[in-house]
């Protein structure tokens, strides 16, 4: 099926419940993405900047980029004038890093804080406390040119559809639970960003406002190639 097809459905499916869809566009090529996008979809995922900003560079202007993959604090200046939401501040250290390259681009830029909730090392993400340190902090009180907009979670990869419940499950609780204590009168704190191909669906059934789908739109990744 083509790419358009493939986004017509899962629009389909997902758009009477409010629920925004990022195409994650990483590895493929910058003809599939403006097939998507003449097909309508405007917001699509990277996970490395330098493919990112490759993009930005030569494909449409009104397309929002979400920085979905983990962000080393040295590279935040390439993406710092253009990025429409980073959904990996997994630091302090790196929220101050996207605050200063804010102010050098006079923007305020729109972060989700990514949560821990798989049950594998090898994923990064703040802890529960960890999030609560952050928020407390004064160094966070005083950022003027970072916004934070919710959090994000990846599930553990497994088969076991319980557990990845519980998990996206423990995510709403905790977004649920940070709202009230931090951002109470903040309309902007809004998005949970949870799901991808393998359980966006599940993810939804537990409060996903966003998902991140990409080999359902555009077909199996190759990592041989960009």
């Amino acid at each position: 099926m083509s790419i358009a097809h493939n986004l017509k459905n899962i629009k389909n499916e997902i758009d009477s419940l409010h629920v925004t869809l990022i195409a994650v566009s990483k590895t493929k090529p910058q003809a599939d993405v403006l097939e998507a996008y003449h097909a309508g979809q405007r917001i699509f995922g990277e996970n490395l900047v330098q493919e990112l900003t490759e993009k930005y560079q030569t494909l449409p202007k009104d397309i929002q980029w979400h920085l979905i993959g983990h962000l080393q604090r040295n590279k935040v200046k390439y993406i710092a004038p253009f990025i429409s939401l980073i959904h990996s501040v997994d630091s302090l250290k790196l929220l101050k890093e996207i605050n200063k390259e804010g102010a050098k681009n006079n923007r305020v830029i729109p972060c989700l804080l990514q949560i821990y909730i798989a049950d594998e090392e090898t994923k990064y993400g703040l802890g529960f406390d960890e999030a609560i340190e952050l928020l407390v902090s004064p160094d966070y009180k005083g950022m003027q040119n970072i916004s934070i907009v919710g959090l994000m979670g990846i599930a553990t990869n497994t088969d076991k559809q319980s557990q990845i419940k519980e998990e996206f499950y423990e995510l709403k609780t905790f977004f649920n639970g940070v709202k009230q204590s931090f951002f109470k009168n903040d309309a902007n704190f809004k998005e949970i960003s949870m799901g991808m191909t393998s359980d966006y669906k599940l993810a939804i059934e537990q409060g996903a406002t966003m998902v991140r789908i990409g080999s359902d739109i555009f077909g199996k990744r190759d990592y041989t190639t960009k």
